[in-house]
């Protein structure tokens, strides 16, 4: 027969194992054999309450604290039981009562930050679109970071975020002048706050309180000034001054945990046990992870209980278990909203400094300032400084991190609806236009372009910066790309290249990897902010058919093997080089006239053959694949004659 402490260590290691059924089943056994004691009690009433049969431990830890006073160890399993009860009811009312939410694919800030419950979580997601995200009061000193969400600057600093070193980084100067102006009496408050907890830091508690005074009469409903507050007063031993304080940010603030732990600790200094540990393990349902709560939580509890050796607060946790949902008490009293007066409202306080026109697409550097996404792109083409106080932005330029700033425009979408309706009406008639592949077609004037080519180009001129990135962004992907022409500026006839993968460097140069689309004529020559453009029509090979085409076949077959033996004869590092450049030789084609511009072999070629780009562009220009085979046949000839033997 098994030993007592053989037993004791099966229930043990059934506990470990979270088989919290079998553990309370074996303490029960040796209760019955052993009869009362006290371990065996605490032993059993753990289990049951890992197991959430709560009545039962109720039970249990009641006969435990009968043969001995509970210790605050003693009941850290009920504590996380209770409030895991709670919890899990107060999920289900919302779940029943709110529409399931999309996940928010924005991400945290920082490495690491203090947990959260999905009420929280939810809370924040409802909060003001004027308020800090971390602290959910009005934004003070907001700091845009790179995902494009806006924080206060001193929530970023607590944050562990030494990652993307934030700490440092300077104001959004649009949001800070913005906020100052729509809401000057909380603006003015914010800016006490800091002083306010210097001196708490301090030890100055008089002037601080004085301070907080006046920040929460210019802004009453300060849900963080007021547990700073409850806090000062706490340490200043006026606990029923921090009871109000405390009690008013719950109202405010349901969710948040900050409230019920400094109305908690108000309430065990009045000596008002029950109800605080009421809050206390609300504020573990929020938070199961907050050691030091359960730590005051089981003192409290015991403390209840120094009088009596009974478990006297069993009918205050019966009564929390049957309320279930802590936000019903208070969630539905205050809705913190800042309504704009329509008279502060001025478009020009949200323009591009750049363009003069409101912000589309707003982003903010790195230095505080906001620009229109595209007039930020055109000016860092040019240089890499910010268009206003000449910091260098070129490590935000590598980054090409040019996220949105969602509460700039959250703000307009709100307060300017009819010009941001007019502003996006011009962006789109010049995305429109940009758009049109035949009329004022960007040219690229570089090298020669041959259909199914590839064509990897180093561009860093602005200009071509600028072309490039519009061809990306309109998603078209194709530009022209013409050789030079002293009187011109481009030559009349050029291939469509399409971009395939674009590599920027930090100082704003790319390598682009184009290839070969479709021959075109120029119609007319013009420009466009900088670059060169042209109305153009495209070329297409003319069909024969009949005799001609049987002989235009035989003329195909005869040139490509003419072409593909010059090939094999050249020198083993010729050939790698013109591979490694150009790819292999293209395949005969079974029709030669299957596509528009011809056989891809016979511009593979023309590339690779050693002709002079003005040779190339005569043969590029011809729309008939019988005079085109007949001229690769002469440069064939003429390149194997002139071959030393």
């Amino acid at each position: 027969m098994e030993t007592h402490s053989e037993m004791l260590e099966l229930a043990e290691e059934a506990f470990r194992a979270r088989n919290y059924e079998l553990a309370a089943d074996i303490y029960e056994c040796q209760l019955q054999e052993r009869g009362p004691e006290r371990r065996l009690y605490l032993g059993k009433a753990r289990s049951l309450a890992r197991s959430a049969r709560l009545n039962e431990a109720f039970e249990t830890y009641q006969k435990a604290s009968e043969l001995g006073r509970l210790l605050p160890e003693n009941l850290q399993e009920l504590l996380e039981a209770i409030a895991a009860s709670i919890r899990s009811k107060d999920l289900d009312r919302q779940r029943r009562k709110k529409p399931e939410r999309q996940p928010q694919t924005a991400g945290r800030v920082g490495g690491s930050h203090t947990p959260r419950s999905s009420d929280e979580e939810e809370e924040e997601a409802e909060s003001d679109v004027f308020s800090c995200r971390l602290c959910l009061v009005l934004l003070y000193e907001p700091i845009t970071v790179p995902c494009g969400h806006t924080f206060c600057k001193s929530c970023l600093e607590k944050q562990a975020a030494a990652e993307c070193k934030l700490c440092g980084r300077p104001l959004n100067v649009v949001l800070c002048n913005l906020l100052g102006k729509w809401f000057a009496a909380e603006s003015q408050a914010q800016r006490l706050r800091p002083e306010a907890e210097q001196l708490c830091h301090n030890r100055n508690y008089s002037a601080a309180l004085e301070l907080y005074n006046q920040a929460l009469s210019l802004a009453p409903h300060d849900y963080l000034m007021l547990c700073n507050r409850a806090e000062l007063h706490i340490n200043m031993g006026n606990y029923k001054e921090a009871l109000h304080d405390g009690e008013t940010a719950c109202t405010l603030k349901p969710l948040r945990t900050k409230s019920h732990f400094w109305k908690a600790r108000a309430l065990a200094a009045l000596c008002r046990s029950e109800e605080a540990l009421k809050e206390y393990i609300y504020c573990i349902a929020l938070r199961p992870d907050w050691k030091s709560v359960k730590l005051e939580a089981q003192k409290v509890i015991v403390f209840f209980n120094a009088s009596s050796l009974r478990f006297k607060f069993l009918p205050s946790v019966f009564f929390l278990l049957n309320l279930g949902d802590f936000g019903t008490r208070t969630h539905e009293d205050f809705k913190a909203t800042r309504e704009v007066s329509s008279e502060l409202i001025d478009a020009s306080d949200l323009e591009c400094s750049l363009c003069m026109r409101l912000f589309y697409e707003p982003v903010t550097t790195s230095c505080g300032h906001t620009f229109c996404l595209k007039c930020l792109e055109r000016c860092l083409d040019h240089n890499s400084s910010c268009p206003l106080c000449k910091e260098n932005l070129a490590e935000y330029l590598a980054m090409r991190a040019f996220s949105k700033t969602l509460l700039t425009e959250e703000v307009i979408v709100r307060y300017l609806p009819e010009e941001l309706k007019e502003r996006r009406k011009l962006y789109q008639e010049e995305i429109k236009e940009l758009s049109n592949l035949n009329e004022d077609v960007p040219i690229f004037v570089c090298t020669m372009g041959f259909p199914t080519i590839p064509c990897p180009l180093h561009v860093f001129e602005p200009r071509y910066r600028l072309m490039i990135r519009r061809s990306m962004e309109i998603g078209t992907k194709q530009f022209g790309m013409c050789i030079g022409d002293d009187l011109k500026g481009f030559a009349d006839y050029g291939c469509m290249l399409e971009v395939r993968n674009v590599k920027f460097f930090p100082d704003g140069r790319s390598v682009v990897d184009t290839i070969g689309k479709h021959r075109f004529k120029v119609l007319s020559h013009g420009q466009r902010d900088g670059y060169n453009t042209a109305n153009i029509e495209y070329l297409e090979d003319k069909k024969v058919e009949g005799e001609e085409y049987n002989e235009l076949v035989q003329l195909h077959d005869s040139v490509y093997d003419q072409a593909l033996t010059w090939f094999n004869s050249l020198k083993d590092n010729m050939r790698t080089q013109i591979l490694n450049h150009f790819g292999p030789m293209p395949k005969k084609e079974p029709s030669p006239q299957s596509n528009p511009d011809g056989p891809a072999w016979c511009w593979w070629l023309l590339a690779v053959l050693p002709l002079e780009s003005r040779a190339q562009l005569a043969v590029l220009a011809m729309t008939s694949l019988k005079d085109r085979l007949i001229a690769i046949r002469r440069v064939l000839l003429f390149v194997i004659r002139r071959r030393p033997r």
